[in-house]
């Protein structure tokens, strides 16, 4: 863990001066962030499709006197902002937010629920497209601030509006098309509903986990139902493979390293008296070591084969969409945390002891350039906690204001300090 500290009295002073500024703005705007979260809430986009988010996305920002810029296919949405006279080598610091929604039906009896049946933003993306154009308008707002306080020095922000998180290919879309050039640092966050807003958590090092799925194609020999000795059944095969998965993954690895594989989907037959040809199965590997995701590669496939031989049986094996783990910059970080503490106070402000075994796409940013994520607390006191990907998920929208005071407070810092910017820290 790094200490982040403005060393020159004037920038501490300035520094002061926007946190509170932008404290009065963003509250002032935040029935117009409440309003975008909850337009956007009503009218979710699964990811790839996300071109009428976008276009709300492009029409906020065009109308404060950005020029942003819509990606292919219409989906997904870049835009710098410059304030003050920033030297030609500031850094510019990218702040992300992903824009897509769930295929899980939207079961929450509020007035803002789901219009699109099947579809809902049940992960928070639409409060983190907030958070990100909360922070725009507002930062907008302190213009004569930046030319009063900070003469000759300046702010430079990307922001970046990102699709298709969920399925784990919006961020290699976004750096394909050059979203991150030329940017310094990027900063993201993502709701936490297991604690409450006015919360925060940081985390150094590795946050997420390394995320493969996992594709099993089962190949027998079909029969009848009753006659199951004349075929050889790719469903028994599947449940044997299931079985020995689950019994020997966990222990090919120390026991000290976090892993997990889930079996999440199985296809296969179109009748209840007919033993089908083929069987398919779909599922998730997750880990935290290069080394332990290489041996647990290695015995998948090996369980995969010994399973085919007892049965006689051919079994196809395919790693697809690897996602790297987020590993978060340490001075990022720093920054990140100082800025919530500022926010939040400093008791409000708690550290990550374990990674997450969930996967995020912001670490194919990390891959370009530094950053870092956060976690926001966005439980409502009023109501049982519900979770990430729950069709009853909902947030405590005091959260999003929040978010856009520590996302602008954090590019602040890293503005006032371009020094801590550095890849491999």
């Amino acid at each position: 863990m790094a200490s982040f500290s403005l060393d020159q009295t004037d920038l501490r002073a300035f520094y002061q001066a926007m946190a509170k500024q932008l404290e009065q703005v963003l509250s002032e705007l935040e029935p117009t962030i409440i309003n975008i979260r909850r337009t956007l809430h009503k009218n979710p986009e699964i990811s790839g499709e996300e071109i009428q988010t976008s276009q709300l996305i492009y029409r906020t920002l065009e109308s404060i006197g950005l020029a942003p810029k819509l990606m292919k296919n219409g989906v997904g949405v870049v835009a710098d902002m410059t304030l003050g006279n920033p030297a030609t080598d500031a850094p510019l610091i990218g702040i992300r937010a992903d824009i897509d929604a769930l295929r899980i039906t939207d079961l929450k009896e509020v007035a803002y629920c789901s219009h699109n049946p099947g579809v809902g933003h049940l992960c928070g993306h639409d409060a983190h497209t907030s958070i990100a154009l909360g922070a725009a308008l507002g930062l907008i707002r302190c213009t004569e601030l930046f030319e009063k306080e900070w003469p000759g020095q300046g702010l430079r922000l990307r922001f970046i509006f990102q699709p298709a998180e969920e399925i784990c290919l919006g961020a290699r879309w976004m750096v394909e098309q050059g979203a991150v050039d030329d940017v310094s640092a990027i900063i993201g966050l993502h709701m936490d509903p297991e604690i409450p807003a006015g919360t925060a958590n940081i985390r150094y090092g590795v946050m997420t986990a390394f995320c493969d799925e996992v594709h099993f194609e089962i190949h027998g020999t079909g029969a009848h139902a009753a006659r199951p000795h004349h075929g050889n059944d790719p469903i028994t095969t599947a449940a044997q493979l299931i079985s020995s998965l689950y019994q020997n993954l966990p222990r090919s690895i120390d026991s000290r390293t976090p892993a997990v594989f889930t079996i999440g989907q199985i296809t296969s037959g179109l009748a209840p008296n007919v033993i089908p040809e083929i069987a398919h199965l779909k599922g998730s590997l997750r880990s935290t070591k290069d080394q332990a995701r290489d041996v647990l590669h290695k015995r998948i496939e090996d369980i995969a084969a010994g399973v085919a031989r007892s049965t006689g049986t051919r079994i196809e094996v395919r790693f697809q969409s690897p996602l790297p783990a987020v590993v978060n910059d340490t001075n990022i970080s720093a920054a990140l945390e100082q800025a919530s503490k500022d926010v939040l106070g400093v008791p409000q402000v708690g550290l990550i002891d374990q990674p997450s075994m969930g996967g995020e796409d912001f670490s194919i940013y990390l891959q370009q350039i530094p950053g870092s994520m956060l976690r926001l607390g966005c439980a409502r006191p009023d109501v049982k906690a519900v979770f990430l990907h729950s069709p009853y998920f909902d947030i405590d929208e005091r959260a999003l204001i929040i978010g856009s005071r520590i996302m602008l407070q954090t590019a602040l810092l890293l503005s006032m300090n371009p020094r801590l910017i550095q890849k491999g820290n």
